[in-house]
């Protein structure tokens, strides 16, 4: 599901953005709003951002869209231009891959900004069972293919949790979780999947001799019902929950802080999310979320440095800022001066690895 942030002033944005043809850059077509698009699980944080914004400085509101970060990070590096956002938002970094696609499309100059951290959260319906999950659990449920017999890779028989780890609830496995165009999905599978793939001898003996199998195997997880794609839309996730008892989701900690009435997180080798754990790294699924900013946008569209200034400001991602309010983790004060002055000096970053 695709989310649109539209203040008062926001329809004004709209219309210039229509008005502008169809080319993707220069020409004397203008935006007289800021437009980012990206991560449902940025999405809450930008549009804070966005109303203190519209509120302080006035004009145009910002067009603030919720397109997954994959969709956000294609959209941006479309090119330069008006027809293109000036910002994406993205819950795991910039890939090499989208990095040379927009260097195709002539976006040559790209600021990354770190924002804060974030986990993802295992949860159920506050009235469920209560699960004490080890990391390797998630890949004995999850993953489409487990080790079988004289070392094969078979399709995942199991159904039930108990059948995974004897010290779980005998319930159906069945898991609501974010589509492939997520970043949060990226992460889930990079810091939760692959590492648990790597407790499996089978699974770390063939990371040493086919990397490249590992990794079909550790990031394809099950089509069978057992994971059931669930749309860009967090909220929606938090709900089913309530509404389809013995399941569990996977979702941003933001969104578990925002629906503590209705659903509770589990932990995963003893560790609940929590900001400290998120913050120190001791949470297993914890992650860094990012803004990335056009530089040849900014001086262009109208506010665009003031806004990402805003966005990294003390009083917004800093410790007892706005943004913490709406669960986001922040960045040590140090860290947090850093991205700061990397706003102030228009710093762009190198070809990702």
């Amino acid at each position: 599901m695709i989310r649109t942030l539209l203040t008062a002033a926001s329809a004004v944005a709209l219309i210039a953005v229509a008005a502008c043809g169809d080319g993707a850059g220069g020409g004397s077509a203008t935006r007289s709003g800021i437009w980012a698009a990206g991560s449902s699980t940025v999405f809450p944080f930008a549009t804070r951002v966005a109303e203190n914004f519209n509120r302080t400085q006035g004009g145009a509101a910002p067009r603030i869209e919720s397109l997954g970060t994959g969709g956000g990070i294609q959209a941006f590096c479309q090119g330069v231009g008006p027809q293109t956002p000036d910002i994406a938002n993205a819950s795991r970094q910039m890939k090499a891959s989208e990095f040379e696609l927009c260097a195709k499309n002539g976006v040559t100059d790209i600021i990354e900004i770190k924002i804060g951290y974030d986990g993802i959260v295992i949860a159920t319906a506050r009235t469920g069972s209560s699960f004490d999950l080890r990391l390797a659990d998630l890949y004995g449920a999850l993953a489409a293919q487990v080790p079988g017999a004289e070392g094969a890779f078979v399709a995942n028989p199991a159904t039930h949790w108990n059948q995974v780890n004897p010290a779980l609830p005998n319930q159906r496995i069945q898991v609501y979780g974010p589509p492939p165009t997520s970043g949060t999905r990226d992460a889930f599978l990079e810091l939760g999947m692959a590492p648990a793939a790597k407790t499996m001898p089978a699974l770390a003996a063939l990371e040493a001799s086919d990397k490249a199998r590992f990794e079909a195997l550790s990031h394809t997880l099950r089509e069978d019902g057992a994971w059931i794609d669930s749309g860009e839309n967090d909220n929606a996730i938090v709900q089913t929950l309530t509404r389809t008892p013995g399941s569990l989701g996977v979702f941003g900690y933001s969104f578990l802080e925002q629906n503590l009435d209705t659903v509770k997180a589990e932990t995963i080798d003893g560790v609940a999310p929590t900001l400290d754990t998120i913050a120190d790294g001791s949470y297993p699924l914890a992650r860094s979320l990012y803004i990335y900013v056009k530089k040849a946008h900014i001086g262009v569209t109208p506010g665009l440095l003031q806004f990402v200034q805003e966005f990294v400001s003390n009083g917004s991602a800093g410790r007892d800022g706005y943004l913490e309010d709406r669960g986001l983790v922040p960045l040590p004060a140090d860290q947090l001066a850093a991205q700061q002055a990397a706003i102030q000096a228009q710093t762009v970053m190198a070809r990702p690895q």
